[in-house]
Parts: structure tokens; sequence; C-alpha cells
């Protein structure tokens, strides 16, 4: 057998495991392994400006493609408390990434030696693997063993820390007969889909709820081909957005107290019956439990055993991967339809249509400043039905998530459960390096852009272009909207008078000069119907540059986003609801 060092094992296994690129920064204690990269060839490293920003290049990543595993690199102590963000959101959304750390010596690690952090004990909470590699020899195991565990169940990230020494030391290792291990995935019985379609069957007004397991199982497909047999409208939760396209005539909106449609939280009230599939029921999606429940019976389909009942029980429930339960509902749903068994739901999807039609919020406004509803209109309007979204947390993820539409699986990509400040731009990184033809758009409020903005030299060097779009109010926008429940509006603004920028009004930080000085493109708006010529130039200088491009969009410096803090029954609509044609010209279906 071959001899090399454990990180040279480590490196040809991660090439086995199908990995292409990797994000990180080296250190002294990983060095060994960034040798072994250097030395075996194959992957490509996209070195990061902060270990944070790695872990959510690695999530964009991972969440870009089916099958894709986003792996970060980072050296001893720091580096590793770093990643655990991005370990936080990637467990929390069931998103696999490996993240791989340095360590000191095995012969220290008790004595409290330079940045020797105990990081596995860290990590544990929010990984399915945390494992400090004591042995050489198990080196090989242990990255068998989380790529084993980061596919098999329910997805989630893994960490390996790599003392030095192990690292250096060589081994026997033969990669020409290494093999992943089989993944394991539960899967539905015919018995248990068949009840399922019986108690959908018995409803009135049934929907089904997609949620994020629909897509990380890459089942979307099967979800728009079950809906359509059945006849019966979908609900997307915000991780399942782009499961079914939002012009499908089956596509009944979105739930919840925030990123929500008034139409859909209408038709969910409306409802009798909901069968949840791959979905976490979310407290931000059903609000007050007894509303949401009020008068329904619920399936749940999810591929964590205890996942199920963890909100509330639900009067059936399926332990199943999304896309093995549903290769059986289409199976069965199949068989009714042949045999005319399945009920007629055509009256019930249109009434959910016309409520889609009618059920409008206004997003043509011609103020100055900008209102955020005209931006999220003519983002509509400029991107087509491919454009990856890429955003995190605030108002601007809020509304867009009201008012933008998306068409496909993977291309709302949304750090949903966490939430973390500063994930959007890495995270955008990650996406189009996975997909570096597509069109990615990133959303952030001005907050959120501030968090990580160091991460925009990273899409200049490596040349990884993507729009990014900066809603600017100066404020932190989503707290400012919550504190008015204490009556206070306290160390939530970002404004200030900025001696070298007064073209930007007091608006604090010019993100157009420090786009800039960070190697990419920028472009400053003030005034609503000059958007539509900003987002084309944003795509020229995309195309002709190959960096990064900023349109930040001077907004007003307050509005309250319509949401509520208790049943989906009670949402504020703070801004004029659209009782016109030409209050919501982008909307995908208007009756008005």
């Amino acid at each position: 057998m071959a001899r090399m060092t454990a990180a040279q094992a480590a490196v040809e296994i991660l090439k086995r495991e199908g990995v292409t690129h990797l994000f990180g920064l080296p250190g002294a204690a990983i060095n060994p392994f960034y040798s072994a990269m250097r030395t075996n060839g194959g992957l490509t490293h996209i070195l990061a400006r902060h270990v944070e920003g790695a872990s959510h290049m690695a999530e964009g990543y991972t969440r870009a493609k089916a099958g894709n595993i986003g792996v970060c690199i980072g050296t001893s102590g720091p580096a590793g408390t770093d990643m655990i963000t991005g370990l936080y959101s990637a467990s929390a959304d069931s998103i696999p990434i490996l993240c791989i750390t340095g360590q000191a010596p095995t012969h220290v690690l008790h004595k409290e030696d330079f940045q020797a952090v105990d990081i596995t004990s860290i990590a544990k909470p929010l990984t399915k693997m945390a494992m400090t590699v004591l042995e050489p020899a198990q080196v090989p195991g242990a990255f068998q063993q989380a790529f084993h565990l980061m596919r098999s169940g329910r997805p989630g990230p893994v960490l390996i820390d790599l003392p030095i020494n192990v690292q250096m030391a060589e081994i026997e290792f033969d990669i020409d007969t290494y093999e992943p291990l089989p993944v394991y995935k539960p899967s539905a019985t015919r018995a248990q889909v068949e009840k399922a379609l019986d108690l959908l069957q018995a409803a009135e007004k049934p929907l089904i709820i997609s949620g994020g397991g629909v897509i990380n199982a890459d089942a979307a497909e099967l979800l728009v081909e079950f809906a359509e047999l059945t006849g019966v409208p979908v609900v997307p939760t915000l991780m399942g957005w782009g499961s079914i396209p939002d012009d499908h005539a089956l596509t009944a909106g979105m739930v919840g107290l925030q990123t929500s449609h008034r139409y859909g939280n209408a038709t969910l009230l409306e409802s009798d019956f909901v069968l949840g599939i791959g979905n976490r029921w979310a407290n931000r999606h059903t609000g007050a439990l007894d509303k949401y429940r009020e008068g329904r019976t619920f399936v749940h389909v999810d591929i964590e055993p205890t996942q199920i009942g963890r909100v509330f029980a639900p009067d059936y429930s399926i332990v199943s991967d999304a896309k093995a339960a549903l290769e059986l509902f289409v199976e069965v749903a199949r068989e009714r339809k042949a045999a005319q068994t399945l009920k007629d739901y055509s009256a019930w999807a249109a009434s959910c249509q016309e409520r889609k039609g009618r059920l409008l919020r206004k997003t043509d406004f011609d103020n100055v400043p900008v209102k955020p509803q005209r931006v999220y209109q003519e983002m509509n309007l400029a991107f087509g039905r491919d454009t990856r979204y890429v955003t995190t947390i605030g108002l601007s993820q809020i509304q867009a998530a009201q008012m933008l539409h998306v068409y496909g699986p993977r291309n709302w990509i949304n750090a949903g459960q966490a939430g973390p400040l500063g994930w959007t731009l890495p995270a955008a990184l990650g996406v189009a390096t996975a997909d570096p033809n597509g069109t990615v758009v990133a959303l952030s409020g001005d907050y959120d852009f501030q968090f990580m903005i160091e991460e925009l030299a990273v899409g200049a060097q490596f040349q990884i272009p993507y729009i990014h779009v900066v809603v600017n109010n100066a404020y932190l926008g989503l707290i400012r909207q919550a504190q008015r429940a204490f009556d206070m509006d306290y160390h939530v603004q970002l404004s200030f008078e900025n001696v070298n920028a007064p073209e930007v009004n007091g608006y604090g930080v010019d993100h157009v000069k420090v786009a800039e000085g960070l190697g990419c493109k920028a472009i400053r708006v003030f005034d609503p119907n000059e958007l539509g010529a900003a987002f084309e130039q944003a795509k020229k200088l995309m195309a002709e540059f190959k960096v990064p491009v900023v349109v930040e969009v001077i907004l007003e410096r307050v509005t309250n986003v319509s949401m509520g803090a208790a049943g989906l029954d009670a949402i504020n609509e703070w801004e004029p609801v659209a009782e016109q044609a030409s209050d919501a010209p982008s909307a995908l279906l208007n009756t008005l």
C-alpha cells in the first residue's frame, strides 16, 4: 500500500467523496493540510477574509446544488470558534458542510498551549459529529464517517479537528480501493402513504405544505407531480420556496407572521387538512398554534423521527426522506387517478387562485427617498426566472419574500432558522462559485451588508461575479420595528454625517467607496425611476469585469413592514394594500 501523510490521505478522500472547492484561511496549525492540497492537486481553494465568512461560503456552495457539500478550513483556536455561527446556521437548516480545523500537537492539548481550544466540545451541540483525531491512522475513517453522517438521515454539518502532528504523520492508505459508506435515509411504506392519502381525500379543502426537506432531497419535481395528480394546492415554506413555481396554478402562496402573502394566510385559514412534507412547523410560519391548528387535520412527513411532535402532535405522521415519500405518493396517486377514485379539488384550487389575484400588497410607489416595495417590484421586472436570490434576515428579507417571485428549487437561498447578520455576502460567493454561469442576486439591508463587507475582496480576487442589492435605510430596521413594543428607538440608527461623503446625505457609511476600495463595482440609486437602468448597468458591469457589483438603494428611513405577532388572522398591514391593478404591476396574478 502507498504511504502518505494523514493530511494527504484526507485530501484524497475529499476528492473521492466529490469535493472540488474549499473555502478557508491557512495558518500554522493547518499548514500541513494546505501543503497536501498543493502537493496532491485537484482541489480549488478560495481564500476568505474571515473564517466565519468561509463557513457561510461553504453553506452557500452546498445549498446551491443537490449533492454539493461545502468545505471550510481554518487553523487552530479562533478559526474554529469563528466557524461556530456557520455550524449553527447549517445545523438549523439541515445543511451538510464540513469544517476542518488545525489543532496544537496532541501532547500539549492539556497544557493550554497557544490556540489549543477544545473546539470539539464547543461544536458538538451544533454538529452531527465533532472529533479531534488523536491517531493518524484514524484520519481516513474520520473523514469517511463524516461524509456518511452528513448525507444520512437529516443532513447536517460535521467538524474534524486535526492536530498538526497527526496531519504530518505518515500512514498506510490505499485511495484506489476507498469507497464512500452507504447513505442511510428512512423511507415511507406504501401502507403509510395509503393512509395519508385516505386522510387527505376525506378533506374538502386540503393543502400541501412543502418544506426545506423537499429542496434538500431534490424532490421538487415529484412534489409538483403529486400536486398536479391530486389537484391539491401547495404552500411552500420559506425554506421550501421554489419547490413549486410561484406562477403554477396550484401555488397557494406562503403562510406566516412575516414572510407570507395575504392570500397565503387567507387560504390556510380556509383549509381543513394540511399535509406537511419536510417542514418543521416553524413558529414564524405557524404563528399562534391554536389558530393555526383550529379545524384542521394534520399529517406530517419528516426525515427526522424526533422532529415529529416537536411543535405539536400531528393526527398522523410518517418518518421518511421527502423524496422517498413523494415517490410513493406519486405512485399511489397515479393508481387512484387511473381508477378514478381521486376527489375533484378543482373548485377549491380555483378559490385559492381567486384570492391570489385579489389579496395583494401595493408595490408601485414613486416616493423619494425610495420605498422598499418599489425595489422588489423592479427586481421582479429586471431579473429572470432562473435568478438565484440569496439573503438572510431583516426587513429586507421579510419584504422580499412577500414580493419577489421564485420559480425553481434552490433559487431562494436563505439562512432561515438562524438568520445570522453578515451571512448574505459570503453565502452569495459560495452560491456563485457553485453556479458560475448562473445569475446570483444577493439582497441585504445596510447592517447585514456591513457585517462581512470585507468578503467582497474575495469576489474581486477570485473573479466571482454576482449582483448585491443593498437597501439602505441607515437603520437596524427589524429591531427598530420590534422596539415599538417598548416605546423606544434606541441604538438602532446607523446614520451619521460622513465627513468624507456628504453625497450620502447623512446615511453614514459610503458603501460605494468601500465596495470600490475592495475591488468591486458599485452604483447608488436615489430615484425609484432609475432602478431599472441601474439593474441593467449592474448586469453589464458584472459581465465585463467579473466581480461583484453592488447596487445600493437609498430608502426612506422608516418603513413598517407587514407582519404580526400572534395569529395568521392578525397581520398588521402598515402600508396601503393594492386596490387596483396598477398598485401591484409585477404581481404574478392580478385581478384587481
